[in-house]
């Protein structure tokens, strides 16, 4: 068992995380198109092409620290540097030029991009640790609920200071303002994390070789991954056709735009509570039937709130919450079994290709997490919805189906999908053990 300075330490990596994925989100569209003045859609291509760079990166950079050689272990040099350059990286992203509005777009699109590649560098060796810190299979579930609960925790207070912030201290300073806050944040993650799994002696195996493309077809010809990888991908798209949903349900459904907030914090909130809960069902179930009633949950909350969505906003934040507690399950499963599905894979073959595996897994989610608000936004088009440049225009009742079935039954549908795909999936316990005295 690893000391709770390790799992602790571990976790607060989350920090770092959280809130590079949670504050562009938010604030980088508005940005350069209320502060800088940028045309709307070019706004959105500089948002979106860096997450297609880190599709491709992040593999690569998962190669990079399998073969790393550093006597802190692989992994862990990555959190200093990748950790810090991200950081002042970010601190620059909203302190650059606002006019003309062409360089200022130049400014965000080249340090967007240089922050999502410092980040890949993070990323990716900071979710391989698990894999490599522990063979026990119990520890790693444990390691993966410090590192969910952080990750809710993160997101509600990166995503809620940060536009109070900018509001608080206007759009000159405002903006300048929240990249210091969530380089402050970074920081923190990293160091936390390089600290805490210090001393700590890893999981040895000799790194894989064979150039990148060979590491990657051995990946994609692993059935327990790509059957873990195909579930957890289409669930990334569930989740982000249902967050680009809660302004719109919000805004029109529930007739009050301020109720996105509460609707935010009702899908993340429950992960603080009910995160220890999901790894004492995991450790009496197994983490694959447990992943499984974790995404049931999540799809009948969904169904709940498009059965109550005309019942006022108390009752569908309640409903959330149930999709709230399923998502909890559903994020910290599937990230407790990668490191299973990458150490078998280590022990069996005495080779390493953890980063690998996690460089193709976090590109996975991310294109997933991006493609969900064209989906979302495919199905307001198919519905009707009516454009326009103050919000104001009104809405035919096909957009408003549309924006509550997007935003309920594709989801649900999407999960419930998924769990056929999860049938291929076949590492247990027992697997766990054998792959490790095979090694041994």
């Amino acid at each position: 068992m690893l000391p709770g300075r390790v799992r602790r330490g571990c976790g607060l990596g989350s920090v770092a995380t959280g809130a590079f994925g949670t504050v562009p989100g938010l604030l980088l569209l508005p940005y350069l198109t209320d502060r800088l003045g940028v045309a709307a859609g070019l706004a959105g291509l500089i948002v979106l092409l860096p997450k297609a760079w880190d599709v491709l990166l992040n593999p690569i950079a998962g190669r990079v620290s399998d073969r790393s050689t550093h006597p802190d272990g692989r992994r862990r040099p990555f959190l200093v540097r990748a950790g810090l350059t991200l950081a002042v990286l970010f601190a620059l992203l909203f302190a650059g030029p606002t006019s003309p509005s062409t360089l200022a777009a130049a400014w965000v699109a080249v340090l967007f991009l240089a922050c999502a590649s410092a980040y890949a560098f993070f990323q990716v060796p900071y979710v391989s640790m698990p894999a490599e810190l522990t063979r026990d299979y119990g520890e790693r579930t444990r390691l993966m609920t410090w590192r969910v609960a952080v990750l809710a925790l993160t997101i509600l207070v990166a995503g809620g200071l940060s536009p109070a912030l900018r509001d608080a201290l206007g759009p000159e300073w405002g903006y300048r303002a929240v990249g210091v806050f969530v380089a402050l944040l970074i920081v923190v993650g990293a160091l936390v994390a390089w600290w805490g799994t210090k001393g700590v002696p890893p999981v040895e195996h000799v790194a894989a070789g064979g150039s990148l493309a060979h590491q990657l077809r051995v990946v994609a010809g692993a059935p327990d991954f790509r059957a873990l990888l195909l579930t957890f991908a289409v669930q990334a798209l569930a989740t982000g056709v249902m967050l680009a949903g809660v302004d719109y349900m919000a805004r029109w459904v529930l007739g009050d735009p301020g109720a996105a907030t509460i609707l935010f914090v009702a899908f993340v909130g429950p992960a603080l509570v009910v995160t220890p809960l999901w790894e004492r069902v995991g450790r009496r179930t197994g983490k694959r039937p447990a992943f499984v009633v974790a995404s049931l949950c999540l799809a009948a909350g969904a169904l709940l709130v498009w059965v109550t969505h005309d019942l006022g906003l108390v009752t569908v934040a309640l409903a959330l919450a149930l999709v709230g507690v399923g998502y909890a399950g559903a994020q910290m499963f599937p990230m407790a079994m990668l490191p299973d599905v990458a150490a078998v894979d280590a022990d069996r073959s005495g080779e390493s290709r953890v980063g690998v595996y996690t460089g193709v897994w976090t590109a996975a989610e991310t294109l997933g997490l991006a493609l969900g608000p064209g989906v979302y936004g495919l199905v307001l088009m198919l519905g009707g919805y009516v454009s326009s440049t103050d919000g104001t225009a009104a809405q035919p009742a096909s957009a408003l189906t549309a924006m509550t079935l997007g935003f309920t039954v594709l989801p649900a549908l999407l999960v419930l999908g998924s769990m056929l795909l999860l049938r291929g999936y076949r590492i247990d316990e027992a697997a766990v053990v054998a792959a490790g005295e095979v090694a041994r």
